[in-house]
């Protein structure tokens, strides 16, 4: 358990210099926030308020709440087929009682003649319903157009008039200490309004899995934000709220939303295609170290290695060779290796890239076009009664941090057999009755009887269990 202890910064001063001291700092604090606002200049004048801008923008944000069945028990071993068939007792699982739950988030009307919302995808996964509810009081059910759980981004769509969207802002624009505001619906409180600044960009590292780069904000941000609005000053959407750190269960100043420039992205594909529709560049990489650096010979102090090009891929028809170091991508810095894996992962396929590459320590410009991955997707059902309801594909090659290979679990229909049975998705099965598999043909070549049960070794964010489906 993590525990934290808070203490004041400095002891305090007493006379005149504390006083003055105060003065000169608040001073400071107000004038680049007063700058974008109406200034207090007499009795009876406006004082500094976000209130007009928040008045335009708050129609567009809205609270989204989803309903979901859930099975009910009385008793957790009714759920162990052992227990059942000690005690005679019928398969009744179908007749098992349900309970409604409900959670709530927020969303970002993005396109209001086509009634698009943006939202998080981990608000609306698994929901057997969707409703939004808008600032003027009215509950709209929604449709989800598309999900796409590597951003964690979900596309809505409803039916309604006098919808009123924001704008959208180039959130690499920003800069650390710019103002924001985090717009959402907390605990389910309803819209709320906070404010902070831009604490750091370019975040990763908080999942084991998906495409990070992250705005850090210290903008108080707690569960029911997700996918709620980060607005600039102007009201225009620099980011979709969606995690934080919360070591004691709330706010300690610390959250995360997904930047302008990869949600947009992502919101047109999900929009045109219901997924995103990720290729590959065909290499493997490594972060460029000091002792990488002075090994190659190159002044550069961040970048990207290349330690391996796969065979007839985007990379080696461009002619990108292991030891090429990766600067910068589109003309924009590359970092390190999560920089290249989201430039090319978020980039559609056919799509060129423009490479700016070492080699030889002397600088090269090189074009790739991304390539489909060229893996199989199929529907469970097709392999074993009972992986019915499962979407299944071949794992795509560096789209997982924690697996390099495998058999993607994309969905599972809720109340399936594989759904009772613990499968998720999201998670990678890697072997498959006692057999380790790489491919969904090596997956079909290990179901011998689609009628016998099924012993799955799943690797799930880095942790690895079995399950057995029957």
């Amino acid at each position: 358990m993590l525990t934290a202890t808070f203490r004041r910064a400095s002891a305090p001063v007493k006379g005149m210099f504390q006083g003055g001291l105060s003065a000169i700092l608040l001073s400071m604090m107000l004038v680049p926030a007063q700058a974008m606002l109406p200034h207090a200049t007499g009795d009876g004048q406006p004082l500094p308020s976000l209130a007009p801008m928040l008045e335009e923008v708050s129609p567009a944000v809205v609270n989204i709440a989803t309903h979901t069945r859930v099975r009910s028990h009385q008793n957790p071993l009714m759920e162990d087929p052992f227990f059942r068939r000690f005690f005679n007792m019928p398969e009744q699982r179908g007749q098992m009682p349900e309970r409604r739950a409900t959670s709530a988030g927020s969303g970002v009307i993005v396109d209001a003649e086509n009634g698009y919302v943006l939202t998080n995808a981990h608000v609306v996964r698994n929901a057997d319903e969707v409703e939004i509810t808008l600032v003027d009081g009215r509950t709209i059910k929604a449709e989800v157009v598309g999900m796409d759980a590597g951003v964690d981004l979900a596309v809505l769509k409803v039916d309604a008039d006098r919808l009123i969207q924001i704008d959208i802002a180039d959130s690499t624009q920003l800069r650390v200490g710019d103002f924001v505001i985090a717009i959402g619906n907390p605990f389910g409180l309803g819209q709320t309004v906070t404010s902070g600044i831009v604490s750091a960009l370019g975040r990763t590292g908080l999942r084991l899995d998906g495409y990070e780069n992250f705005i850090q904000t210290d903008a108080s941000i707690n569960p029911g934000n997700s996918g709620g609005a980060l607005v600039n000053l102007r009201g225009e959407l620099v980011g979709i709220n969606t995690a934080i750190i919360a070591p004691a269960g709330g706010n300690v100043g610390i959250g995360f939303a997904i930047p302008t420039e990869m949600a947009v992205n992502v919101m047109a594909q999900l929009i045109e295609h219901g997924e995103v529709r990720r290729g590959v560049l065909g290499v493997s990489i490594q972060d460029l170290t000091p002792e990488l650096a002075e090994a190659f010979d190159v002044a550069e102090s961040r970048g990207v290695v290349i330690t391996g090009v796969l065979e007839d891929s985007a990379a080696a028809e461009a002619g990108l060779q292991p030891g090429d170091i990766v600067t910068a991508v589109d003309g924009r810095p590359v970092n390190r290796a999560a920089d290249l894996r989201n430039r090319v992962g978020l980039s559609p396929v056919g799509e060129n890239v423009h490479l700016t590459i070492l080699r030889d320590s002397r600088p090269r410009e090189v074009v790739a076009v991304i390539r489909e991955t060229g893996g199989k997707s199929a529907d469970g059902g097709a392999l074993s009664r009972y992986l019915k309801g499962a979407e299944m594909r071949d794992l795509r090659d560096g789209e997982l941090n924690h697996a390099s290979q495998g058999v993607l679990v994309e969905d599972v229909e809720r109340n399936s057999a594989a759904w009772r049975a613990g499968l998720r998705g999201g998670d990678v099965i890697i072997n498959a009755n006692r057999r380790d598999i790489e491919t969904l043909d090596q997956l079909r070549e290990s179901v011998s009887d689609p009628e016998a049960p099924l012993l799955l070794r799943v690797n799930r964010g880095g942790g690895v269990f079995f399950v057995v489906i029957r």
